[in-house]
């Protein structure tokens, strides 16, 4: 039965920044920016519309090139260290993720962000629609975090934090926050949330008197860090990937009636 269901969605038209996003090019609102410069065609219709639909077999290029054929989501663990920027391109010229990842990967997207400063696990997919699912807070997956803090702790002030704070007018959900030990005026502590804003645990403990100077970012859902050295990338096996889903998860690239582009000519290039 759900594969009469797969089926038929794979069938449905669909909205082409989506189709675009799923086959790893970018994300949905970079897709409607190259929409809206005319890079973009179906059928060698050059479109001008994020609204248009992509109905089942029809041709889809960007810059003239036919999007990667289908195949299957990928997900990769990745320890991002300290002093890379998770951006494709950087104004001022800094490290990026995508300048430090194998030559072997194919072209990914990451799966959320860790900051500049910031380091440990990052997942990496080649499929956009897998990318906005382990995002959205409704999947309800755990971030977990280990973050080394100078200031003295005040456990009572901790254990609020699972009650979410409001800070400047930005409201943060709650936050599990626990004191794995002192030393003199620094301190570990061990952190857990489901919604991961900008700079969202450095905010919050500065908002209760402590000043992050290292951040771990330890696990990710059922994902975790291990031991997986500083710039390593380790594939999660498929089988562990649909087990951690409780479903397959969807094909990267467009509809398999999409025409097909060989290995070579779709390797990973930062938008």
């Amino acid at each position: 039965m759900s594969s009469d269901r797969d089926t038929a969605e794979s069938m449905a038209p669909e909205r082409i920044a989506k189709v675009i996003a799923r086959a790893g090019l970018c994300s949905r609102r970079e897709a409607e920016r190259w929409i809206a410069e005319g890079r973009v065609s179906i059928d060698g219709i050059r479109l001008d519309s994020p609204a248009t639909t992509v109905p089942p077999g029809a041709a889809v290029t960007v810059d003239g090139k036919p999007l990667p054929a289908a195949g299957p989501a990928r997900l990769w663990r990745y320890h991002k260290p300290k002093g890379v920027i998770t951006t494709a391109s950087d104004p001022q010229g800094r490290p990026t993720v995508f300048a430090q990842l194998p030559a072997s990967l194919p072209r990914v997207l990451t799966v959320g962000r860790l900051d500049f400063n910031s380091e440990g696990l990052l997942l990496l997919t080649n499929d956009g629609a897998l990318k906005r699912r382990l995002e959205l807070p409704a999947t309800g997956w755990t971030r977990r975090y280990r973050a080394r803090v100078h200031g003295r702790v005040e456990t009572d002030r901790l254990r609020a934090l699972a009650r979410g704070v409001r800070i400047d007018g930005i409201d943060y959900g709650p936050m599990e926050a626990v004191l794995e030990r002192q030393s003199g005026a620094n301190a570990w502590l061990n952190l857990a949330l489901k919604e991961g804003k900008n700079r969202e645990v450095r905010r919050v403990l500065e908002h209760i008197g402590l000043t992050v100077n290292r951040l771990i970012r330890v696990a990710y859902g059922p994902f975790q860090l291990g031991h997986l050295p500083p710039g390593e990338v380790r594939e999660v096996p498929g089988k562990v990937l649909r087990e951690q889903l409780g479903t397959n998860p969807p094909a990267a690239g467009p509809a398999a009636s999409q025409r097909k582009r060989k290995s070579h000519a779709h390797r990973r290039r930062p938008a």
